[in-house]
């Protein structure tokens, strides 16, 4: 029935990219299952017997499935979306699918490298909805990827907290009914945008005008759902009822963006001048292509701002100064994420769910922030989006040292500060990608920087993390694999804060290098806002 009707939407209507925008949005919000292994990795540990250092590894083995990204950013240059999102969902089914079998004991625990296997499964299939998601909204609204990116990215960092806070709700934490939900409804939710999720052709100058008031709303409603679910987090423990009617609620507005493909369909279709201005605007180019064409015969290196092809964007300086940045700060970010639960009951927590929601929430104000604000500050200022980068490496530095401090309360605020500049991290980069290299070989390009997620999971991780807490265990009396106290991790946060130190510099040289990138983009935008004034006037 859905279908059919959309079927029978102008195929020049805006409402057919907002529709595919609000399932990208959908995808986004159930494909954080990659950050949730907190929320069971202590009943793995039990199960299988396992030390941190094994647990560790298992969560590093997860963060390998991003390593094997290159085939889905390969595989979105030659396929269709709907195609890269069932690739996702198959491999997320099977994934976290055989982890439930043994977490809920239908199955005997299987040994440790086909465990490994299972998790660099799940891990990996979400490479492919992120793939799917990122390169086709990008293509889509290349005027505005910032909102895009921090809109997208903002709804991953949620996903981690709605799936922890709809467990808990429903299910008491049940870490096998969790499992089991990370298998299903991810599968379900990529099927169905399967069918919606496409690239469109370029907007009007009208639509397009239009565009960043829309990601205003979406950003409103990103901003409700982030306060419902923390309001939730802090309330503390729920009758059933009071659980089910949060429950729903989160539902009703996870579906409120559907409103504004709603509003293109029902109150405003597509008019006779938007597709009078869809028919002119091939010829204007036709003309910019044979401009690109005699470009391209030239056969000149192209320079940072242009397409580049992987090897080329290889070859350069700036490629280098935003992978090792990035590993800076996604890395020791992944460090935090991974071991949150043994890091909470090193302190003294029982139930550390309460911070997995806080980093997760954080995250997520941290994507939407510097999203919207480094756009704004881009079209007024020309200031270049690494920038935001470097000040997120200063607030984290300060949150890791104020988890090593270990005072009260300090894993609330330490966890919150990390989460919010992990999604600064994120969300930023991705535009700074396409700002660098250019959208052609985008999906090839962001999959080989989010292979610093497993390289910094497995070095602050599975080496720094996993060998320093095993040791501090060790060495407390008694022995044996559980470490007690704030000395666990100590040394860990300081060295992060370290690494945080030297991804600053970085971002600051890169700053400064694309600092004529960002003034192109800068007067392009100004440009465009000039002509539809005269246009409206």
């Amino acid at each position: 029935m859905v279908l059919r009707l959309v079927s029978l939407i102008p195929s020049s209507s805006p409402a057919i990219k907002w529709l595919g925008f609000v399932t990208a949005i959908w995808v986004q919000a159930v494909a954080g299952n990659n950050y949730t292994f907190s929320n069971y990795s202590d009943a793995l540990k039990s199960l299988m017997v396992l030390s941190q250092l094994q647990l560790n590894n298992l969560s590093v083995a997860k963060d390998v499935g991003k390593a094997f990204g290159i085939l889905s950013g390969l595989a979105s240059d030659h396929f269709p979306t709907s195609v890269i999102l069932i690739i996702g969902a198959v491999e997320g089914f099977i994934g976290y699918g055989v982890q439930w079998l043994v977490v809920s004991q239908r199955i005997p625990p299987l040994p440790y490298w086909q465990m490994c296997i299972f998790l660099c499964l799940g891990g990996n299939s979400t490479t492919w909805l992120n793939t799917a998601v990122l390169v086709t909204c990008m293509r889509n609204f290349k005027h505005n990827q910032g909102p895009v990116s921090g809109i997208l990215k903002g709804f991953l960092g949620l996903s981690t907290a709605i799936f922890t806070d709809l467990s808990s709700s429903l299910f008491s934490s049940n870490p096998s009914t969790f499992l089991l939900t990370l298998s299903i409804v991810p599968a379900l939710v990529c099927f169905s945008a399967a069918f919606f999720l496409h690239e469109t052709p370029p907007p009007t100058a009208t639509e397009e005008t239009k565009e960043p008031h829309i990601f205003h709303y979406f950003n409103v409603v990103a901003v409700i759902i982030a306060f419902y679910l923390l309001a939730f987090d802090v309330s503390g423990v729920h009758i059933h009822i009071i659980s089910l009617v949060f429950a729903i609620g989160l539902l009703i507005l996870l579906a409120s963006p559907l409103l504004v493909p709603l509003y293109y369909i029902v109150v405003k279709p597509s008019s006779d001048s938007d597709v009078e201005a869809q028919i002119n605007e091939p010829l204007l180019v036709e003309e910019v292509k044979k401009d690109e064409d005699d470009v391209v015969e030239v056969k000149r290196w192209p320079v940072i701002g242009e397409d580049h092809t992987m090897f080329e964007a290889m070859q350069t300086f700036d490629f280098w100064l935003l992978f090792v940045s990035f590993l800076c700060g996604v890395g020791t970010g992944m460090c935090v994420i991974n071991n949150m639960g043994q890091m909470g009951r090193a302190l003294g927590y029982n139930d550390v769910s309460i911070f997995v929601s806080l980093t997760s929430i954080g995250g997520f104000f941290g994507r939407i922030i510097s999203g919207m604000a480094s756009e704004y500050y881009i079209s007024k200022f020309a200031m270049p989006r690494p920038l935001w980068n470097a000040a997120s490496q200063v607030l984290m530095a300060c949150g890791f040292i104020i988890m090593a401090i270990a005072f009260t309360g300090s894993l609330y605020i330490g966890s919150t500060m990390v989460g919010i500049c992990y999604g600064v991290r994120l969300a930023a980069t991705v535009p700074i990608a396409s700002e660098l290299f250019g959208l052609k070989y985008y999906g090839l390009l962001y999959n080989i920087l989010i292979l610093n997620l497993p390289l910094g999971s497995f070095i602050f991780s599975g080496l720094l993390a996993g060998y320093l807490y095993d040791a501090q265990a060790s060495s407390s009396p008694g022995g044996g694999n559980v470490c007690i106290g704030p000395q666990c991790y100590r040394l860990v946060f300081v060295i992060m804060a370290l690494a945080c130190v030297l991804g600053l510099g970085l971002d600051l040289l890169l700053a400064v290098r694309m600092r004529r990138v960002y003034l192109k983009i800068h007067l392009d935008k100004k440009g465009k806002m000039g002509i539809v004034n005269q246009i409206a006037t």
